[in-house]
C-alpha cells in the first residue's frame, strides 16, 4: 500500500460513497447541499436519478425532512439521493464507489442510462467508478482490474479480453450465467451472476473503470 506521495488534479472532485449518507434536512437541502437552487438542472437531476417516483409518495414531497429527525429512506433511495447531490455539485471529476450495488437490475440501467453513462448528465465529466458489477464495462473507456490486493490487468474491454486472462473468464462466466438465467427462468440481480462466487473462482475483487470528459482527456 501506498503510504505517502503527492496526487495532483485539475478541477473540482465529487465523491459518492458505497455507503451513502444523508444529513437532517429536506431532500431538496439534502441535494442542494448549499449551491444556488437551478430549478432546471434540479428537474433534469430528478429524472436521472430515478427520483420522481419516491418524491410522489413522501407527504411533503423534495420538502420532506429525512435524516434520523425525519422520514426513513431506503439504501436505494439513499444512494440515489446522494448520487444526485454530487451530479448537482457540477464537479470535473467524479469518484463513484459502486454506486449502483444499492439497486435493483431496472434502477441500475435506469442510472447508468442517463447519469453514469456515455449518454447520461456526466457524459462531459471525468468518471472513476469502482464496481462488482461488469455488465456495463463494455461501455467504458479504460478497466483496472484488482486481484489478491493488487491491479492484475488493465486496459480496454476488447484488449482485456484478447489476454485470457481473470477478466476474460469473469466476462466468460457472466454470460453462461445469464443465458442461464434467461434459459431457465428468474430474474437478473445485479450483474446477473453470483459475485461472491466469482471473488472465490477467480480472485477478483473489484473492477474500476474511467470514463472520459468527452473530448479524449482525462483529469
Amino acid at each position: 500500500y501506498k503510504k505517502q506521495g503527492t496526487i495532483r488534479t485539475y478541477g473540482d472532485l465529487a465523491y459518492v460513497p458505497q455507503q451513502a449518507w444523508i444529513i437532517n434536512a429536506t431532500v431538496r437541502d439534502n441535494i442542494v447541499f448549499g449551491r444556488p437552487f437551478d430549478q432546471q438542472l434540479y428537474d433534469r437531476i430528478i429524472y436521472a436519478c430515478g427520483l420522481g417516483p419516491d418524491l410522489e409518495m413522501l407527504p411533503a414531497g423534495d420538502q420532506t425532512e429525512i435524516g434520523e429527525r425525519g422520514i426513513n429512506l431506503s439504501g436505494g433511495q439513499k444512494q440515489r439521493v446522494s448520487l444526485a447531490r454530487a451530479v448537482y455539485q457540477d464537479a470535473d471529476i467524479y469518484l463513484l464507489d459502486d454506486p449502483l450495488s444499492a439497486v435493483d437490475a431496472h434502477v441500475d440501467q435506469h442510472l447508468w442510462n442517463n447519469v453514469i453513462g456515455p449518454n447520461g448528465l456526466l457524459k462531459n465529466k471525468t468518471r472513476v467508478l469502482v464496481t462488482h458489477g461488469i455488465h456495463h464495462l463494455e461501455h467504458v473507456d479504460q478497466i483496472v482490474v484488482f486481484k489478491n490486493g493488487t491491479i492484475s490487468e488493465t486496459g480496454e474491454y476488447k484488449q482485456l479480453m484478447n489476454t485470457g486472462g481473470a477478466f476474460n473468464q469473469l466476462i466468460k462466466d457472466y454470460l453462461v450465467t445469464a443465458t442461464n438465467k434467461h434459459k431457465y427462468g428468474g430474474s437478473r440481480v445485479g450483474s446477473g451472476i453470483d459475485e461472491d462466487n466469482q471473488r472465490k473462482t477467480h480472485g477478483v475483487e473489484e473492477v474500476a473503470v474511467t470514463m472520459d470528459d468527452g473530448s479524449g482527456n482525462q483529469h
